[in-house]
């Protein structure tokens, strides 16, 4: 991880960046910091992922709702004030919003399976 100073975030200067879903459309906000990612993604009303996502995560509901589902078929439904972590390769899933949500996620190594 990078030695990151004291740093402050005005989220309303990060470039918006769209990406489709299997339905729907995201977006996200991202910084980088060495291996360290911290996004602010939404996810419109009608989004489903288009792919089973292998990365860990800590994601964190600011706003709505989402249905995460794993690749065995549980689902799991977070709102506003929920979280929740899986690390690396540990839990293949996706996620889907019937209404939208706005997320705060982070990832990086110090997520990697050991």
């Amino acid at each position: 991880m990078s030695n990151i100073p004291f740093t402050t975030i005005d989220w309303t200067t990060i470039e918006k960046v769209e990406y489709k879903g299997e339905t729907g459309t995201a977006t996200w906000q991202t910084l980088q910091f060495g291996d360290l990612r911290i996004r602010i993604v939404e996810y419109l009303p009608g989004y489903l992922a288009d792919h089973w996502c292998e990365k860990g995560h800590f994601v964190h509901v600011l706003e709505g709702d989402f249905t995460t589902e794993l690749k065995t078929g549980e689902k799991t439904k977070l709102h506003k004030g929920e979280s929740f972590v899986v690390s690396d390769n540990l839990s293949s899933h996706r996620s889907q919003t019937e209404n939208g949500v706005k997320l705060l996620i982070v990832d990086g190594d110090f997520l990697k399976n050991k």
